[in-house]
């Protein structure tokens, strides 16, 4: 009985740790594969905005706004905006948007249109909207 007893009472810890680190492995399955779901559904955006030198300054207190606003949105990852260093009137604008549907309501939103409408006699070139998706 004795010998029992010593078994059971050295195997409680190990069960006990083993249970744990089952417990541990299965939350983080679960949270990354979660991840991996969020991750697929996302829509990533690239701009470029071409603004004519005479409008150089106006064109980019535009865009700086315009992030500023975007940002409030829902669903938004995240968003910068940078111009080329060689050319200062090419700017670039990136986004991540956690789905489509939260990007459909980015461009209805009122200050997204009316970006668009301010920014577009400004343009040299036509705007470039392009959206991708991850390969991953």
């Amino acid at each position: 009985m004795q010998i029992e007893s010593k078994v059971d009472s050295m195997s409680r810890p190990f069960l006990c740790l083993l249970v744990i680190v089952m417990l541990a492995s299965y939350v983080l399955a679960t949270h990354a594969l979660a991840q991996g779901q969020a991750t697929h559904d996302r829509i990533y955006v690239v701009t470029h905005v071409d603004i004519i030198p005479p409008k150089a300054a106006d064109g980019t207190k535009l865009v700086q706004q315009y992030v500023v606003d975007t940002r409030k949105d829902p669903g938004l990852v995240r968003v910068e905006a940078g111009s080329e260093i060689s050319r200062g009137t090419h700017i670039s604008i990136v986004e991540a948007w956690q789905n489509q549907k939260a990007f459909d309501e980015h461009v209805a939103a009122a200050h997204t249109r009316q970006f668009r409408q301010q920014i577009d006699p400004m343009l040299g070139s036509p705007y470039d909207e392009r959206l991708h998706q991850s390969l991953e």
